[in-house]
């Protein structure tokens, strides 16, 4: 800075130096060429010459650039940063090698009209690719898919037993019932029945009985083939199921949950 400082401070002091030199011997030159010879040499004054010193120290105004041209010196300042320091409203552009358009002209509209359609168009796209990004994002992966529903094979299922299956992270009880078990089933009050379901609103075979195997008291598992009645028995809280899954005895307050299924075939069975 101070280096930079002293340079500017040397070359204008080398700037007054030279005009006032050069103002001078223009006055002589001027009192000795031309004019009356009885005349005297015009001389500058000191005052004058003071005042114009200052004016070239104080910085680069409109004034002390306009008489350093005058005066026959070039600016060292280039033309951009002598417009910035000494601004003027009076600004002409060239024009000679642009060619300028009236507002609204036909020749350019389709032009403007194939921009705005292809920007409006990429932004159409970007935002359905986010919308379809989050949509993907959102939707269950394929291992979950393939967990939501069960295929089961009921062909190695005896009649009078019941089998076990994991469905949803859930035992799910699957029950071959024989005339026996379907006549019990039927035979049951369903006045005298805490939740009271008929056998026929719990199966789409009488043959078959699938009931998700959690007691619904404090979500136990109910063993099979045991209790008071001959389906199920929770060792937890003492709750006892019909052959039908139905709540007979016991502080469970509903029955035993029927989940979605459906018979693919004679001996296929799809849960979910």
């Amino acid at each position: 800075m101070l280096r930079v400082a002293g340079r500017r401070l040397f070359s204008v002091s080398q700037r007054s130096s030279s005009a006032t030199s050069f103002v001078v011997s223009r006055d002589h030159s001027l009192s000795d060429g031309g004019g009356d010879s009885s005349s005297a040499p015009r001389s500058v004054p000191a005052a004058d010459l003071s005042s114009y010193h200052r004016s070239l120290i104080r910085g680069f105004a409109s004034q002390v650039l306009t008489q350093g041209n005058e005066i026959g010196f070039a600016s060292e300042v280039p033309a951009t940063v002598e417009a910035v320091k000494t601004p003027n409203s009076k600004i002409v552009y060239d024009n000679h090698n642009h060619e300028r358009y009236p507002p609204g002209d036909p020749s350019k509209r389709a032009f403007a009209y194939f921009v705005l359609s292809g920007g409006r168009f990429v932004y159409a796209s970007v935002i359905r690719l986010l919308v379809l990004k989050l949509v993907v994002s959102m939707s269950a992966s394929k291992d979950v898919l393939a967990l939501a529903s069960l295929e089961v094979d009921l062909g190695s299922i005896e009649p009078g037993t019941t089998v076990t299956v994991k469905w949803r992270g859930k035992p799910v009880f699957i029950r071959r019932r024989t005339e026996d078990d379907i006549k019990l089933a039927n035979s049951v009050d369903i006045g005298s029945l805490r939740d009271p379901q008929e056998d026929s609103v719990r199966v789409k075979n009488p043959e078959w009985l699938v009931v998700v195997g959690v007691c619904t008291h404090l979500g136990c598992i109910p063993l099979p083939n045991a209790g008071d009645y001959g389906g199920w028995f929770c060792p937890c809280h003492g709750s006892h199921y019909d052959i039908s899954g139905r709540i007979r005895k016991g502080p469970a307050p509903y029955n035993l949950e029927v989940p979605t299924y459906s018979f693919l075939e004679e001996n296929k069975l799809l849960i979910g």
